[in-house]
């Protein structure tokens, strides 16, 4: 019976994507079919083989070791912030943990863009998973990359790509952020809840959030918007420099004479086709400027969102001492907790965990259950896992729009801003799915 229940809410979760859908037309169903088996079979193989979890594990063990890389600086200039190795004091502050490791990824990875090698990634792994997912380039190589560098890191490495593509696809990456882990934290959450779990739960977030991201706002994105661009590439044909007779002459002999070139001589010489670049110094020193700014803005976004959280519960307690936002979703999300297969006893413990999460964030609930899940039922312990692993809860909605002010322009931002309920019901959304599906493989 149970096991039935789960189905249903599997179903039932899906379902809610399209009832909330802002274009129920533009749904591709092939496509969500495709991600949907695709992500079955993931679980299949993640709660079914230990191989499986390791290379998960692996990939972000990699990504980790960049952050932690970028504590000796951090450790430099405020060391009495955070540890050498970035654990000690512990915990570490927001701002060192989640924001300054932004110093160190944005450069690298803007550094990576300059020489092209970052374009090139983006290109053939994206090619290849959007072969498999139906879905847009560049949009199923971000869901792999946020699902280890946090949602922060990847959509400040991604600027370029952001300030290109049209506002209704910056609507679709922002609630895709909602879902993200970071690779550096993973560790601490292994040490608080079932490992397992918590490395089942990032590739299926990363593919989830291509689902619900699609089905609540669908964008249409033609081949010719399907592009990856690199350092110096136009933001439109508008800003294509227009060129006299003589000087299209002797680009296009230019041109010429480097296509003659050997291969190996086209390794180390500029195409004159190719936008120029700006010097590497003068690039790199903007490029950490922006990093800069970006922590600023994302820093004030959150503190002032868990701010007005907290002035809403405050308000709330005004009417009843035992009323809270905590409290209002904790019922709110009893009947999603049923629908995961648990008896009602089970399930209303579950959605109090759900509101508390959505309200402050993941550690706390982890903190809250360290002693005791282990003695927990296997299916109550693998969907509760699942769920609680991810950054879904108010102060990302904070950091996500503060992240993208930094970035686009008023458009994109307006845009997103509009759908902020909906990019809060993404993140929920994400998280049930992935825990409805792992329920499915364990009992």
């Amino acid at each position: 019976m149970y096991l039935a229940v789960n189905i249903l809410g599997l179903l039932v979760f899906l379902a809610l994507g399209w009832v909330f859908s802002h274009n129920r037309k533009g749904i591709d169903w092939k496509s969500v079919g495709c991600m949907v088996v695709l992500n079955l079979a993931i679980t299949w193989l993640l709660t079914s083989f230990e191989w499986g979890r390791d290379a998960v594990k692996a990939a972000a063990d990699g990504f980790a070791w960049i952050v932690n890389i970028s504590y000796k600086g951090i450790n430099f200039a405020v060391a009495n912030w955070v540890g050498a190795n970035g654990t000690d004091p512990a915990p570490v502050n927001f701002i060192v943990s989640a924001l300054l490791p932004i110093l160190l990824i944005v450069p690298l990875f803007d550094i990576l863009t300059y020489i092209g090698f970052l374009p090139w990634i983006i290109k053939w792994i994206g090619r290849g998973l959007s072969f498999i997912t139906r879905r847009p380039k560049f949009e199923t190589f971000y869901a792999v990359e946020m699902m280890f560098l946090g949602n922060t890191e990847a959509l400040a490495v991604s600027k370029i790509q952001l300030q290109r593509m049209k506002a209704g696809r910056n609507v679709t990456l922002a609630m895709m952020s909602m879902s993200c882990v970071t690779a550096a934290i993973i560790g601490s959450y292994i040490q608080m809840v079932p490992g397992e779990f918590v490395i089942t739960a990032i590739p299926l977030n990363c593919i989830n959030a291509l689902i619900v991201s699609h089905m609540l706002y669908p964008v249409a994105v033609t081949k010719d918007e399907d592009v990856i661009y690199t350092l110096g590439d136009p933001a439109s044909e508008g800003d294509v420099p227009e060129l006299t007779e003589a000087e299209q002459k002797e680009q296009d002999k230019a041109v010429a004479e480097y296509n003659a070139l050997p291969w190996y001589k086209k390794i180390y010489k500029h195409d004159p086709a190719a936008p120029k670049k700006e010097p590497f110094f003068s690039f790199l020193g903007d490029s950490i400027l922006g990093a800069g700014k970006l922590i600023l803005i994302i820093t004030a976004n959150v503190i002032a969102f868990v701010a007005l959280a907290g002035l809403i519960d405050a308000f709330l307690g005004m009417i009843w001492d035992k009323l809270s936002l905590e409290s209002i979703l904790g019922v709110v999300m009893y009947i999603p907790a049923w629908l995961m297969g648990l008896d009602p006893a089970t399930a209303w413990d579950f959605s109090q965990l759900m509101g508390l999460k959505l309200v402050t964030n993941e550690f706390v609930v982890m903190g809250q259950i360290t002693g005791e899940v282990a003695s927990y039922a296997a299916h109550y312990k693998a969907v509760l896992t699942v769920f609680i692993t991810s950054f879904a809860n108010f102060s990302t909605l904070g950091m996500v729009i503060g992240c993208f002010k930094g970035i686009v322009d008023k458009e994109k931002n307006d845009a997103i801003s509009k759908q902020v309920g909906r990019m809060l019901l993404s993140g929920i959304l994400v998280s049930l799915l992935s825990a409805a599906m792992v329920g499915l493989f364990v009992w």
